[in-house]
């Protein structure tokens, strides 16, 4: 299998606010998005040759991209796959490029959540509990289960647990307060996110990520036409995609402590990028910390710390700014909050930042590979996509 790498470049992104934007529509957004991206990039709509749209709640199709940009007869598609929306309209974007299907092609990333007036994402729905095995149930519970057995299997206590968790949130809201972009700017202690209202126990309110709206957007080319763009363009090296099917339901060995989908993603996408030991060769990283445990697993899952270590590299501030694998660099989910369909190609549009040395005071020293993860659905049975991005050697 011939594989991605190297086959396809970013030559533009742009990305809009985050936060509670009742001012605009999903349009308006992807308005702003697509024309950074095209500035960025050095073309205009009517050079886009095909477009795909991740979103997830309006259930409407590529009309919605096109009425907003007014597209004249392009082929547009909309793609949803839950939390991996966004990641999954550049993939299409990718492969359409890759396989000489168009030469220039758009994904967009776009998500309205403050609108229908909900405190945060709707349980699962039934059609993803035919089984009956795992009922209605919040996020936040579901993570918190999460938390509650990874304590008990790598024998953490209860204080332990909650200031690792506190220093993860306290990472990602510094580092978001460094980017405009981010929906919420406060720095918070230890004590803080330590002594916030619970929300599920062992989760509290720092632990928990915010409903926001937002949009992001990418254009793509061949890698061999991206120096008719940009001479700082970023190559694709690799992307993975696996989906459970239930096994937590139905496998008595499931530990709760690790997601099998983040691990198989993960494998694929490193072994399509030629990645050999993801802690060394990674400079930086962007993971679906839709909750504090969440990031934390994801460390290990994607080999990033051994399995039920984690704790170390937090305490040794592995993953600020200043350490050797810096993570969410740009506040995560944490601090952007998680619009849907636009989480995934806001990470992207991170990454493309900090390898293209344009990410003002959050800039790494080095900035070479770059990692995104995005992970939907919940425990037992999620959608998990990896991307890797290398600057151009």
């Amino acid at each position: 299998m011939d594989g991605i790498k190297d086959k396809v470049a970013i030559v533009g992104m742009g990305c809009t606010k985050f936060g509670e934007l009742w001012d605009k529509g999903a349009g308006e957004l992807m308005i702003d998005a697509c024309y950074e991206a095209f500035a960025d990039a050095g073309i205009e709509p009517k050079d886009v040759q095909a477009a795909w749209l991740g979103e997830l709640r309006s259930g409407l199709s590529g009309q919605m991209l096109s009425q907003a940009l007014q597209f004249q007869y392009i082929p547009i598609t909309r793609v949803e796959n839950i939390c991996c929306s966004g990641t999954e309209a550049l993939r299409a974007a990718c492969y359409a490029v890759a396989a000489g299907a168009c030469d220039i092609a758009l994904a967009v990333g776009v998500e309205k959540l403050k609108d229908h007036g909900e405190t945060g994402l709707r349980p699962a729905p039934a059609i993803w509990d035919q089984d009956g095995t795992f009922p209605p149930s919040p996020p936040p519970a579901q993570f918190a289960m999460a938390a509650t057995r990874y304590m008990h299997r790598y024998g953490l206590s209860y204080e332990e647990l909650k200031t690792v968790l506190a220093k993860t949130a306290v990472k990602n809201h510094h580092n978001g307060m460094l980017h405009p972009k981010a929906h919420i700017h406060r720095e918070i202690t230890v004590e803080d996110a330590i002594n916030a209202p619970m929300v599920s126990w062992p989760l509290g309110l720092y632990d928990c990520c915010g409903v926001s709206d937002g949009a992001a957007a990418a254009v793509v080319t061949r890698a061999d036409l991206a120096k008719n763009f940009r001479d700082d363009y970023i190559l694709v090296k690799g992307l993975g995609v696996a989906v459970g099917a239930g096994q937590g339901s139905t496998q008595d060995d499931w530990n709760y402590t690790s997601f099998p989908e983040s691990v198989a993603a993960g494998q694929r996408a490193y072994a399509e990028a030629g990645i050999k030991n993801p802690r060394e060769e990674i400079d930086l990283a962007m993971v679906h910390d839709c909750f504090t445990i969440t990031e934390l697993i994801i460390m290990e899952d994607l080999g990033f710390s051994p399995a039920g270590r984690v704790k170390e590299d937090v305490d040794a501030g592995f993953f600020t700014l200043e350490g050797g694998l810096p993570v969410n660099t740009d506040g995560g989910l944490k601090c952007f909050g998680h619009p849907i369909g636009a989480s995934g190609l806001r990470m992207i549009y991170e990454v493309y930042n900090q390898l293209q040395g344009r990410a003002e005071r959050r800039q790494l020293k080095k900035a070479d590979i770059g990692l995104t993860q995005n992970l939907g659905g919940y425990p037992g049975r999620f959608t998990v996509a990896v991307a890797i991005f290398g600057r151009r050697d």
